[in-house]
């Protein structure tokens, strides 16, 4: 992904939703030719030259203070998650350090991190990676997740599924804001991570495969995806609406814990616990014994 490109397009589509009001600023005349704020008034809200913000507004920000991007971020009302994209991609815009290059292996989860999966009996939860690929679930993960570990669209991915799978709107009641929160999830990871070949890759396959993802993706928005609630339309169990935990694991960069809740004394509660007797029938189904044919 091209840096320079992504500054620009990102501090672009943020002043271009700000209007002179918002900002308290006058709107001087009645025929202003671009959408938002103007470079200048970015800058003068900002407390930079003008001609400082059009050089980062063209993606030269290497050596760009966080006093001036804290500035620029206050002009531009970013929120915690913009903020927190444009200090990630004025560092990529550092110049890298020479190091021999290294071939990043595959991702595991730990052993004791599967134990702590498997020991969450009433809650569904899985472990994902930052890109998103779905690495390991409990049962009951496994059960309320399984429109998406067994899609076609593989390796098992949430945006894969929710852009490539045509079950995805019937499994995500809410579909659109999910996949547009996932896009923006992904763009976030984007601008943290810039040269994670994997992630271009599967951005670069959605965007071949989706015109949904592609004018999401060109929109420039950020999230974090730390809590929350959301509905699902399980093809077993029906309707659950579920409060959901990411739970970072420190110990292992970029993987978290997406754990699942319902209220207790709903019908969403009564779904899961008759998914999670499902999944139970399932895997002793799976684990017993062949019957003796003598």
């Amino acid at each position: 992904m091209d840096n320079g490109s992504e500054i620009r397009d990102f501090l672009v589509s943020r002043r271009a939703r700000i209007t002179p009001d918002q900002a308290g600023l006058p709107a001087y005349g009645g025929n202003r030719r671009v959408a938002g704020l103007r470079r200048e008034e970015v800058a003068l809200l900002a407390g930079v030259s003008i001609d400082y913000y059009t050089r980062l507004e063209r993606g030269r920000a290497a050596g760009a203070s966080d006093s001036v991007l804290e500035g620029i971020a206050r002009a531009l009302h970013l929120d915690e998650a913009e903020r927190a994209h444009l200090f990630d991609l004025a560092r990529a815009a550092a110049p890298a350090a020479p190091r021999a290059p290294r071939r990043p292996g595959p991702q595991q989860v730990r052993p004791s991190v599967r134990r702590i999966l498997d020991s969450m009996t009433t809650s569904p939860a899985y472990v994902r990676n930052a890109r998103l690929d779905i690495l390991a679930a409990n049962p009951l993960g496994a059960a309320l997740f399984a429109p998406v570990l067994n899609s076609t669209a593989q390796p098992a991915n949430n945006a894969r599924f929710l852009f490539l799978d045509p079950a995805a709107p019937a499994f995500y009641q809410n579909w659109e804001r999910q996949a547009q929160d996932v896009v923006a999830m992904l763009r976030t990871e984007a601008g943290r991570n810039p040269h994670d070949k994997a992630l271009s890759n599967l951005v670069g396959e959605l965007s071949t495969r989706s015109e949904n993802f592609r004018t999401w993706w060109a929109a420039h928005n950020v999230r974090f995806h730390r809590t929350g609630v959301k509905q699902f339309h399980h093809p077993v169990v029906g309707d659950l609406t579920l409060t959901y935990e990411a739970l970072d694991l420190a110990a292992d960069s970029g993987l978290r814990i997406s754990a699942y809740t319902a209220e207790p004394g709903t019908p969403s509660d009564d779904a899961l616990k008759l998914l999670a007797t499902w999944a139970a029938t399932l895997d002793q189904a799976t684990t017993a014994p062949a019957p003796d044919g003598g």
